[in-house]
């Protein structure tokens, strides 16, 4: 059973993360250890979550060595521009506690200040060259931003990490990864932005998902993590919970079936649940990010 993925530069990326967007700093240490206990060796934080000091000293206090943790972290918009990424690599390994960062990605393409953007990317291009970072990646690009990126620099990125879920898939976006190498890394993997807000289907009470639980004896977020995986995508659940990490991570021990990936393939509404990625400006989502 694959429970790691090569990316496109040949270092390997554990199949399955945790994910601490919205994990408040004071309850990220017991979560990222205990992850880390059960057997996790991928972290997936970012600078605008305000929790990298708090996932350092997670992994200090896991016990668990660094050299087996893959450490995956993002710069924020308002730290774009070449020198500004440059130097918010720093900020964001003082506070991991880390020397070198195994995947470091931009958390946003800027439509607006596109220019930015690209100074930030060929910034992380320099901390790859360099083995400050052992990987690179954006996050939220849509197919116009990554071809506009691919034609400006000059590394792949090895990521993008988007939403998707049963009910948001980004086929196309996949497909233009697929044809570049790119990994397509899964937000919200199991759908839980579907429980916020106005969304009128909730993907845990799926039935298709429900059904193919009840087949397995397994929830419908260890149903939803498991197509993730065959389908390649690599998923990063998030939860604080010690009991749910745990359930999260017990994905490796069955299969589904042909028929019942293509139930869930036929679930996608094409509704996003995320921010409109041409609505990031400074003016809306900048902050500043503090020093380590």
């Amino acid at each position: 059973m694959t429970t790691s993925l090569t990316l496109n530069n040949g270092v390997e990326l554990p199949a399955i993360g945790l994910g601490v967007f919205q994990t408040p700093p004071e309850e990220t240490v017991a979560a990222v250890a205990a992850a880390l206990r059960t057997g996790y060796r991928h972290i997936d934080t970012a600078a605008a979550y305000g929790n990298e000091r708090e996932v350092g000293q997670g992994i200090r206090e896991s016990g668990v060595a660094r050299s087996e943790i893959f450490i995956e972290t993002k710069i924020w918009i308002s730290d774009y521009g070449y020198d500004e990424t440059l130097h918010a690599f720093d900020k964001s390994a003082g506070k991991l506690g880390v020397e070198q960062i195994d995947l470091l990605i931009l958390h946003q393409a800027l439509p607006s200040a596109f220019a930015r953007t690209v100074g930030a990317y060929k910034a992380l291009e320099k901390l790859l060259a360099d083995g400050k970072v052992r990987a690179i990646g954006v996050s939220n690009f849509m197919p116009e931003h990554l071809t506009q990126l691919l034609e400006q620099t000059e590394v792949v990125p090895s990521v993008n990490q988007i939403e998707l879920h049963p009910y948001f898939q980004q086929k196309e976006l996949q497909a233009l990864h697929a044809e570049h190498g790119i990994l397509t890394q899964a937000w919200s993997p199991i759908g839980g932005i579907t429980s916020y807000g106005q969304s009128a289907r909730r993907s845990f009470d799926e039935p298709v998902i429900l059904t193919i639980g009840e087949k397995y004896g397994r929830s419908a977020a260890q149903v939803m993590l498991r197509w993730h995986i065959q389908n390649g995508i690599q998923v990063i659940p998030k939860s604080t919970k010690p009991e749910r990490i745990a359930e999260n991570f017990d994905v490796f021990d069955f299969e589904l079936t042909a028929d019942e990936v293509a139930q869930i393939d036929a679930l996608d509404t094409g509704v996003r649940g995320g921010p409109e990625p041409d609505s990031i400006t400074l003016e809306n989502y900048g902050m500043p990010i503090p020093e380590a």
